[in-house]
């Protein structure tokens, strides 16, 4: 035997390891990634707090954290926890859960353009939204219920049409742009034959806003993202496990179908759900995922990180609409296009040369 010593040596990544109920359950975590999670989330709460402070009243940062642990003047509680603070949250809640549902379909297609914004899915639930409130002019649930089937609907409608022997990636995007442009101009058109008034607050709340949304879009908003967000958490590993190919996943006991078809469901929810209370916010769900892959050099899009990226950008994105053009507010929607145009028109030149 030699006596020289042996040295370690680290393969991959460095990880940790959590054990839970007597090592029944146990998860392998990227220090990584956990890491790029800290800090965006670090960031977002920076972001949040100076939306808070900022404004046509301005309030020091230490009078604004005074306010949310309850040690402020009624007059400054008003400001910063009833008026200010909901939107906020919206913000933070609404971009996470556009983030998860982004990485949720650009994992199934394989393809970074395969966010629901760009395949058509945001435009099937504005549709379905906007046949409830020209019609019958709902509240909050029963938009939210269109919203859901006509997302639900046009993801039915995409993948049978896109459907040839099974499904591929790129086709699934031709064929979602081409159904996204058609709801588009159905949309158009229900605008068009809707009454002045209905039009103009649909088509208000089409751009994309959370102006004038407080507490109780909050608390409706929070229920339902606090049922959807743990399914989507529940399908994460499988959801690696079908980029390996629906043969793999099946050897390892995953349930290819029915993985799919959940992982799609709640999917198109997360993105119904933000529809439904802001109306359609484009380009969060496409850009977040891409971005916290690249920052935490993972090889795939993870969904904690997802969401993590997904709520600073519209945080961002949201302190830009109220305070860029001050004292005008503008839909946060436009601040999302105009910023992820740019990017999307870099990830299809960068396509196009692949």
């Amino acid at each position: 035997m030699s006596d020289t010593p042996t040295t370690g040596i680290a393969f991959g990544r460095p990880t940790g390891i959590v054990r839970l109920f007597g090592e029944r359950f146990s998860q392998r975590l990227d220090l990584r990634t956990l890491t790029i999670c800290g800090v965006l989330l670090v960031l977002a709460v920076a972001v949040a707090v100076l939306t808070l402070a900022s404004g046509e009243y301005q309030i020091p940062v230490d009078q604004v954290i005074g306010a949310l642990f309850g040690q402020a003047s009624a007059k400054l509680h008003m400001v910063v926890v009833e008026w200010r603070l909901p939107r906020t949250l919206l913000a933070l809640i609404m971009g996470a859960a556009l983030g998860v549902s982004g990485a949720i379909f650009q994992s199934l297609t394989r393809n970074p353009l395969g966010s629901p914004d760009v395949i058509g899915f945001n435009a099937g639930a504005y549709t379905g939204a906007l046949v409830i409130i020209t019609m019958t002019g709902g509240g909050f649930v029963a938009v939210a219920g269109g919203a859901l089937a006509g997302g639900i609907l046009t993801a039915l409608a995409v993948y049978l049409l896109a459907w040839r022997g099974g499904v591929q990636g790129f086709r699934l995007i031709i064929v979602g742009i081409g159904v996204s442009a058609m709801l588009t101009s159905l949309n158009t058109w229900m605008l068009m034959r809707a009454q002045l008034e209905v039009a103009m607050a649909a088509a208000t709340w089409g751009a994309g806003s959370l102006n004038g949304l407080g507490l109780d879009r909050l608390l409706q908003v929070s229920v339902i993202l606090a049922l959807l967000l743990p399914c989507a958490l529940i399908l994460s590993r499988p959801m690696h496990q079908l980029e390996m190919g629906d043969d793999a996943a099946r050897a390892l006991g995953v349930n290819a179908e029915g993985t799919r078809l959940g992982l799609t469901v709640v999917g198109v929810a997360l993105t119904a759900t933000v529809t439904a209370a802001a109306g359609p916010i484009m380009f969060v769900a496409l850009s977040a995922p891409q971005i916290a892959r690249r920052l935490s050099g993972s090889a795939g899009v993870a969904l904690l990180p997802s969401a993590c990226m997904g709520a600073l950008l519209l945080a961002a994105a949201d302190f830009l609409a109220q305070r860029a053009f001050a004292p005008t507010q503008l839909p946060v929607g436009i601040v999302t296009v105009c910023i992820g145009g740019l990017y999307f028109a870099c990830l299809l030149m960068r396509e196009a040369r692949r």
